[in-house]
């Protein structure tokens, strides 16, 4: 008798530092001191985005094993936030603008698609990309300026992603899941799954 196979589902792990972020500093800085859009900048936080997507076990299980491999994050430095479902909140700021920026072509971590293949017995497939969150005044124009702060242009244009080797994706209000893996007009494949 063949084995029934759960629908592969897609959870999304926030990963944020708990101490100040340097490099998020640093940034708020070139963007407030260079570029016209950051003086519309109020804050600015930098969070790494894993989205997994297989037959993913419920919440407290798939926390447990985030928690136990340092593929994801390590416990000590870092908070981890899971959301399981659309409805899930983002560890996101009602007022702030989440800006996705991921390697074209490079966003897959086969290691931890392989630590999580040892652990479970199930393939995932393991994407990660850098999810910064701006806090942006007059609302009204916050989606404008985070694009204008997001994709490099020139000198006096962008500064969190380099658009020859990277993409960039901006949600207001609601962000998607998956969020990494959308967009690119092909369904994701997921390791260790029969045809």
């Amino acid at each position: 008798m063949a084995r029934k196979r759960s629908a592969p589902r897609t959870a999304q792990a926030w990963i944020e530092l708990k101490a100040d972020d340097p490099e998020a500093m640093s940034a708020l800085a070139v963007a407030r001191g260079r570029l016209a859009a950051g003086a519309a900048l109020e804050g600015l936080r930098r969070m790494r985005l894993f989205e997994l997507r297989g037959a993913l076990p419920a919440r407290g299980a798939l926390e447990d094993l985030l928690h136990r491999s340092t593929q994801f994050y390590n416990p000590a430095k870092e908070h981890c936030s899971v959301r399981l479902e659309p409805r899930d909140p983002c560890p996101l700021g009602a007022d702030e603008v989440a800006v996705l920026v991921f390697e074209r072509g490079g966003e897959r971590r086969t290691p931890a698609e392989r630590w999580w293949q040892h652990e479970t017995g199930q393939g995932a497939e393991v994407r990660e990309g850098v999810a910064w969150a701006l806090r942006l005044g007059p609302r009204a124009k916050a989606e404008e300026a985070a694009r204008d702060l997001a994709l490099l242009r020139d000198r006096g244009h962008g500064l969190l992603c380099n658009p020859h080797w990277q993409e960039a994706r901006i949600a207001v209000g609601e962000v998607p899941l998956p969020w990494i893996g959308s967009g690119n007009g092909e369904e994701p494949e997921t390791p260790g799954a029969e045809s």
